[in-house]
């Protein structure tokens, strides 16, 4: 599909997923240009720019397009001077490999994400992107009404799995050194599309009202929905690539299946707003501050 301002989009996945085709990063975009990559990410939830090469500067230039920008994390440490971007690095223990959306255990989590890579080894090292619209729409008219009703507290301090190394383990400390609980709607409404997808991924912890039990078989069942392989993309890095994905209404996962090499991307977030559920009700903070030194946003 060739854009109303000449570039294309090209699908690269049946629910998610497209790569955008003559659009170079590095140089100032018309408006119309941004606007249509806006409606391009509402679209396919998920946008991969190849072989851009952009430097941090650049980076953060073409993230900013979306809106202000947050710290680069509420508790870990940011690239040397440039206190906006986070560096993603499997040498330092950093392998998401759970499904997660960004940052969730704040009450502002952000819009969107944008993640470059710098160093990438020769197998594996993927990144796994799944929508949680379609997850919602698969799910059986009874979970759905279920679901709608259910809020889940995220938290940055639960039983993760023992870190391999030192570097993992000081990391992990890094990571709870300040803790965040939020209620969130299991169900959010996207605020530019109105669609509603399932608000949860590995900081979701609890279901507010039921015991732990209980909340882990729930969320369990849910959490397959998205996780269904036809729900997910998968995004195969080379040096240089770019990809902006809808923190709002997908979860991403980063496969440990690189052994010792070297994997290094840079993440830049834009700043979100407090997530509404079905009813319109917003997100609460349970545990912990409003996190306004990592979001510009105001409640």
């Amino acid at each position: 599909m060739t854009t109303g301002t000449g570039f294309d989009i090209r699908r690269i996945g049946g629910r998610i997923g497209a790569e955008i085709l003559g659009v170079d990063l590095s140089a100032d975009l018309d408006p119309a240009v941004v606007t249509e990559i806006n409606s391009a990410l509402l679209e396919h939830k998920a946008l991969v720019f190849r072989d851009q090469q952009l430097d941090d500067a650049g980076q953060l230039r073409f993230a900013s397009l979306f809106g202000e920008l947050t710290a680069a994390h509420p508790t870990v440490a940011s690239v040397e001077g440039r206190p906006q971007i986070l560096p993603v690095d499997g040498e330092e223990g950093i392998r998401a490999n759970q499904w997660h959306t960004d940052v969730t255990f704040v009450r502002t989590p952000p819009k969107a994400s944008t993640l470059r890579s710098i160093v990438v080894p020769p197998y594996g090292g993927n990144t796994l992107i799944a929508n949680s619209a379609a997850a919602y729409r698969d799910l059986p008219d009874p979970l759905r009404e279920l679901a709608d009703r259910l809020w889940a507290v995220h938290t940055n301090d639960y039983d993760y799995a023992a870190p391999k190394n030192e570097k993992a383990a000081e990391y992990r400390r890094r990571f709870v050194s300040r803790t965040y609980r939020t209620a969130h709607p299991v169900v959010r409404v996207h605020p530019e599309t109105g669609e509603r997808g399932l608000f949860i991924g590995g900081f979701a912890q609890t279901l507010v009202g039921l015991g732990s039990s209980d909340s882990r078989d729930l969320l369990r069942i849910l959490q397959s929905y998205v996780t269904r392989p036809e729900n997910i993309v998968r995004v195969t890095w080379t040096p240089g690539d770019l990809v902006l994905f809808d923190n709002r209404i997908t979860q991403h996962y980063a496969p440990d299946d690189y052994g010792d090499l070297p994997r290094l991307l840079h993440r830049v977030t834009v700043a979100g707003d407090v997530p509404a559920g079905v009813d319109g009700s917003r997100s609460y903070i349970v545990e912990g501050d409003d996190a306004s030194d990592y979001t510009p946003v105001a409640a």
